[in-house]
């Protein structure tokens, strides 16, 4: 007997996405769990690398650290259900919302978490880890974008010109 998809499954295939890095999901899975462990052993247990949080005083650290938490929540959160949350008749480039601002909202939101979890309480243990995940994500969104320029050519090379990769331009055309 054929099972029905509900909109509550995960999709199994679709037309309209064009792939991910095959270490993808598995690499940012072992990151975050090697950065949270050695944001809270370091943080909370062995105060190894933390003595920065004695320079920068909580009063700028907290609040810094919620609009990173806020930004990262808002970037991941639209930018899923901009790709997942809706079915696209034709494929194309996707340039609506956050889409037209950056082109990896979803791993900037995931970089902006792990920094904003940095700012909570400095570790220099954990902001090691942050920047290799910060140069994992580079790569896997390198590859990916390989893959949309093999399926969309001209279209997604003019979205690489117009749409920066990680760092939003807030100049007018």
């Amino acid at each position: 007997m054929a099972r029905h998809q509900t909109s509550k499954e995960p999709p199994r295939h679709r037309d309209d996405l064009t792939g991910e890095h095959a270490l993808g999901d598995i690499g940012q899975l072992v990151l975050a769990i090697l950065f949270t462990l050695t944001w809270v052993v370091d943080s909370f247990f062995l105060h190894y690398s933390i003595f920065l949080n004695g320079i920068v005083p909580v009063w700028v650290r907290i609040p810094l650290a919620v609009v990173l938490l806020a930004l990262a929540a808002y970037l991941a959160r639209t930018g899923l259900s901009i790709v997942f949350g809706e079915r696209r008749e034709t494929p194309g480039v996707i340039r609506k919302g956050v889409f037209g601002v950056v082109r990896h909202p979803v791993y900037l939101g995931e970089i902006l978490l792990y920094l904003g979890l940095l700012m909570l309480s400095i570790s220099l243990a954990a902001a090691a880890v942050w920047l290799v995940a910060v140069v994992f994500l580079h790569c896997i969104s390198r590859h990916e974008e390989k893959l949309l320029l093999e399926r969309f050519g001209a279209e997604y090379e003019q979205y690489m010109h117009d749409v920066p990769m990680w760092i939003p331009r807030f100049r007018t055309k």
